[in-house]
C-alpha cells in the first residue's frame, strides 16, 4: 500500500508546516499526525508514521516518540466511537474505575480493545483537564461528564442510533 495524502490534505500539510520557521518543520509533527490519523482511517500504522517523517524530513523515531507518548493518537484500528475515560486521581476518586468496569460489562471490552462489530473502542487516558466534572470521558471532540451507569447506557444507545441514521 502506498501512503500518500490527498490533494486537500497535502495543502493542509503545507499550511501547517508554513506556520513554523524555516528549518523547524519538526515542530509541525503534532498537527501533521492529527491530519494523518484523520486521513488514514483513524489510526497511525508504521507506514503512515514513516510517511509523516519523510514529509517533515525527520527520522521515523522522532515521529514514533510523539505518536506513542500522547493518548490522542491511535496505533491500531479503533471503533467508530472511542470512549476515552479519564483515570487520573480526581476521576478515580469519583468512580472512573467503576465506569470502565461497567463499560466492560455492557460492551465486553477492556481498555485498548474494540467491540467485534467495530462500533466501540475503550481507552483509559490520563488527565483530560475536567476534574470538576469527574468521572468523565472524551468522545471525539466532546466531553461527557459526571458519568453514571445510566449515562453510559444513554451514550451507548445514542451512538448506536447515530450509526443507524448515518448508514
Amino acid at each position: 500500500m502506498s501512503v500518500q495524502f490527498s490533494e486537500t490534505s497535502m495543502q493542509e500539510f503545507k499550511r501547517l508546516v508554513a506556520a513554523y520557521p524555516e528549518g523547524k518543520q519538526k515542530s509541525a509533527v503534532i498537527p501533521v499526525l492529527h491530519l494523518a490519523q484523520k486521513e488514514f482511517g483513524g489510526w497511525l500504522d508504521v507506514p503512515v508514521m514513516d510517511y509523516v517523517a519523510s514529509l517533515l524530513n525527520i527520522l521515523p523515531i522522532e515521529v514514533y516518540e510523539v505518536a506513542t507518548f500522547y493518548s490522542m493518537y491511535n496505533l491500531k484500528p479503533v471503533g467508530r466511537y472511542m470512549f476515552e475515560v479519564c483515570q487520573t486521581g480526581p476521576c478515580m476518586l469519583n468512580g472512573s474505575d467503576d465506569i470502565i468496569k461497567y463499560i466492560f460489562e455492557k460492551l465486553g471490552i477492556r481498555p485498548g480493545e474494540t467491540t467485534n462489530d467495530g462500533m466501540f473502542s475503550l481507552k483509559a487516558v490520563e488527565c483530560l483537564g475536567a476534574c470538576g466534572y469527574a468521572p468523565m470521558m472524551q468522545m471525539g471532540k466532546n466531553y461527557r461528564e459526571h458519568l453514571t451507569k445510566e449515562k453510559i447506557d444513554s451514550i451507548i444507545n445514542e451512538c448506536r442510533e447515530n450509526a443507524v441514521r448515518q448508514n
